[in-house]
């Protein structure tokens, strides 16, 4: 007792001053929706380094909280899967500046970030256990491109967004840090996706060292520029103008065929004007259903993201206001140590020691448990950030959709022209020659439209089939999160109390 006297005694006013700062150090919180592509987490409290906490440090700590109370919030030890279960672990480390072969005439666009990347799997499809590549984040933007165009109608995960200001910012140590909590995260995501986890896709991006290439087929600039060459023979009739059956698997928007994608934005405007005369259209109720209800769960974990950031700040509050009281009270023990001249003035010294040391003990009490409760909250932001994967796979859903009614509307008109030009033919005694010529490439094109018309109900079939299984799969998931994530916070809570 006398040691901890003594040391409270010396405790000085830096201390105060230091504890002051580390209470105002708590970061302003931003809504959720404009925090989905930040590494830092709303939910997240500010770093305080534990080296200058004055509560930490002073000799109040070694009585504050016993060894049980300690052990009961500190996280979960990582225990390593069992054999018989498959598992995915991925690890993002190592950020290491690279120089460009070629520099560029832009500054501060010359260099980049590479990160280790570290993987332990037991998936048969991965062909040994462990495996470590070097990339960068230009790959990762090729990874997510690359399942977005295989993998239709499938939720896939957002990839972090790339900063716009990343020049001027790459410099700074905390940037790249973000950077590296992001795409882990990211990575995670993928590895935990039933699917995409046992991908080519994933598993060439964590295996192949070197350049991640770019496919064509996903290349914007290429297809363009491909599609604006080819814009001019289509109109002039010098190339086809029809659509093939192998572009049908992807979408228009892409721009390999622009003359496509002036039909289908044709076909768009017809369908909100009530103009079409496709026989399709989307009439599964259970999709429109599933639709809205995932838009309302939507706007509901919006809600709910910022009432737990106002939650999580409340109690960040609370334990820094608890925490000056406690300093308080031990200045204030100090100073009566140092002028009692009674007895009563020592025993009210000893009455404000022990509130000091309660205060003490409720201020890291309420930082464990605040610590905890991000982690169990943070289920929302987690479940709201695959939101943009949804609308992306519905998205996919709606182009499908627009392909078949275009070429619907396509066939139509092929043979609504193919019955006027035979009609007129065979009232021209022994045929005109050019117009027989005529008529059969227009039997051709029709030839060619029905199978492009059949590729494309096969896929939007496909991405139908896609959404459900995913719309299914989504909803047995956040049950589970959801459960697991009350059990957590309302455990935590009820340990507060």
């Amino acid at each position: 007792m006398m040691g901890k006297e003594d040391s409270m005694e010396n405790l000085s006013l830096e201390d105060d001053e230091k504890f002051t700062s580390i209470s105002k150090s708590y970061s302003n919180y931003r809504s959720a929706m404009t925090c989905l592509s930040d590494s830092h987490h709303p939910l997240s409290p500010s770093i305080v380094d534990d080296s200058n906490d004055p509560l930490l440090v002073s000799s109040i700590q070694s009585s504050a909280i016993d060894d049980h109370d300690v052990e009961q919030f500190q996280n979960p030890t990582i225990i390593s899967p069992p054999l018989n279960l498959e598992y995915l672990n991925i690890t993002v480390s190592d950020p290491h500046k690279e120089i460009q072969a070629s520099p560029s005439i832009v500054p501060g666009t010359n260099t980049y970030v590479t990160y280790l990347i570290t993987t332990q799997t037991n998936l048969p499809d991965y062909g040994g256990t462990d495996f470590t590549v070097r990339r960068r984040f230009k790959d990762i933007v090729t990874l997510s491109e690359r399942l977005s165009e295989g993998y239709r109608g499938y939720f896939i995960p957002p990839r972090p967004d790339k900063s716009i200001v990343e020049s001027q910012v790459m410099q700074k140590q905390e940037f790249v840090e973000q950077r590296r909590l992001a795409l882990e995260k990211y990575l995670h995501k993928l590895a935990a996706h039933p699917l995409i986890k046992k991908s080519d896709e994933l598993r060439v991006f964590l295996q192949v060292n070197g350049k991640l290439p770019l496919p064509t087929t996903i290349d914007v600039a290429s297809r363009v520029l491909d599609g604006a060459v080819k814009l001019p023979k289509q109109l002039f009739g010098e190339s086809g103008n029809l659509i093939v059956p192998q572009d049908v698997v992807h979408p228009a928007k892409g721009g390999r065929d622009l003359l496509r994608l002036f039909k289908e934005l044709k076909q768009s405007v017809a369908n909100d004007w009530g103009a079409s005369n496709s026989s399709i259209d989307e009439e599964d109720k259970d999709f429109l259903k599933n639709k809205e209800r995932l838009h309302n769960l939507e706007q509901q974990l919006s809600n709910a993201s910022k009432q737990a950031e106002s939650l999580v700040k409340a109690q960040q509050d609370m334990g820094d206001t608890i925490g000056e009281l406690g300093l308080t009270f031990i200045k204030l023990t100090k100073f009566e140590n140092e002028r009692a001249t009674v007895n009563t003035q020592r025993e009210r010294a000893a009455d404000m020691k022990n509130v000091a040391t309660a205060a003490v003990k409720a201020s890291r009490l309420y930082r464990e448990l605040n610590s905890q409760t991000v982690k169990h909250l943070d289920i929302l932001h987690e479940h709201l950030s695959l939101m943009l994967g949804i609308h992306h796979a519905f998205s996919d859903r709606s182009s499908a959709l627009l392909t078949v009614q275009t070429l619907i509307s396509e066939l139509s008109s092929l043979n609504s022209r193919a019955e006027k030009l035979e009609t007129a033919t065979s009232k021209i005694f022994g045929g005109d020659k050019s117009r027989v010529r005529k008529l059969e490439e227009l039997k051709d094109s029709i030839r060619v439209t029905e199978d492009a018309k059949s590729c494309a109900i096969r896929e939007y079939e496909r991405i139908k089939e896609n959404n459900r299984s995913e719309i299914d799969r989504i909803n047995r998931e956040r049950h589970v999160d959801f459960v697991n994530m009350l059990k957590g916070f309302v455990t935590n809570q009820c340990k507060k109390a």
